[in-house]
């Protein structure tokens, strides 16, 4: 196999990185956000067969922000992926995107539908499209006001609970004990950091996206949304089947949880061989 390139990307506001793992076939872009590249490491090492594509978004890992910002939309986030594809000069490609990534891919897709051939997009975590949306969106402009009020440890503990949480969020959710940092093994004191990518630059802008059902049904990319089967009544997945609910597809149920692909990375586990193949299956149009 040829050794994995890495390529500089000058896009709006940003130095992009991304990773060029040269094979055959439709490229196949494997995104998420915040997470950097070095999360599909295990993944892509199941598409050797493929020419695979992975990179850092905008303020994450080696991509560096230019413009100074401070919060990042998830059309921003799409605009680099315009960029990065033209890029590639390969024609329409691929994508498997994950959490905030497929998000981002949403919103890619609702603008230039025309360059991805098909979109796997597993556990978006759009609160727009959930019942309990109001609820979900207070939670979530909570954990980001949190980070910048009290710190990581504090602001991680909530958003733990948020992401872990089973069923939908009460109206009265603020009058719950917040949780303690010490509960998920997190620092209560702060640092003074306030350059978290997750809980200050993307956590707002991306739950906060309403997807564009009428663009994304209209676009000549197919769509498949996908959920993991342990993930079941957690906020991402729920989010998951009403977005699938909105283009009128069914869920996909993949193996294991919203980080089923993982084989160690960050020191998370999934079932990255069966996700792998899952994933396969449903570029391949035999996952229903």
């Amino acid at each position: 196999m040829a050794e994995t390139e890495t390529r500089t990307l000058d896009t709006a506001g940003a130095t992009l990185r991304y990773d060029v793992r040269p094979g055959a076939g439709t490229p196949l872009l494997l995104i998420g956000s915040p997470m950097d590249a070095t999360g599909f490491t295990t993944l892509a090492s199941h598409f050797a067969d493929r020419t695979v594509v992975t990179y850092d978004p905008r303020g994450v890992g080696r991509s560096e922000r230019t413009d100074g910002a401070a919060e990042t939309l998830p059309e921003e986030h799409a605009d680099d992926l315009v960029r990065l594809i033209e890029a590639l000069g390969a024609g329409p490609v691929d994508v498997f995107a994950s959490s905030g990534g497929a998000v981002n891919a949403l919103a890619l897709v609702a603008r230039r539908g025309d360059l991805v051939h098909t979109l796997v997009a597993h556990e978006p975590p759009t609160a727009q499209v959930v019942p309990d949306r109001e609820a979900v969106l207070g939670v979530c402009a909570d954990v980001h006001a949190t980070y910048l009020r009290e710190g990581w440890g504090p602001g991680m503990a909530k958003f733990l609970a948020l992401t872990s949480r089973k069923g939908p969020f009460p109206a009265d959710w603020a009058q719950e004990p917040a949780p303690s940092p010490a509960a998920f093994g997190l620092p209560a004191e702060d640092d003074g950091s306030r350059g978290d990518p997750l809980l200050g630059q993307n956590m707002r802008g991306c739950t906060s996206y309403r997807p564009d059902f009428p663009a994304l049904r209209a676009a000549p990319t197919r769509i498949v949304v996908a959920a993991g089967k342990e993930s079941e009544g957690e906020f991402a997945a729920r989010a998951a089947a009403a977005v699938a609910e909105g283009l009128g597809t069914p869920l996909a149920v993949f193996p294991s949880h919203h980080g089923g692909f993982l084989g160690g990375e960050f020191g998370r586990h999934g079932a990255p061989a069966e996700f792998a193949e899952a994933l396969r299956a449903a570029l391949d149009g035999s996952d229903n």
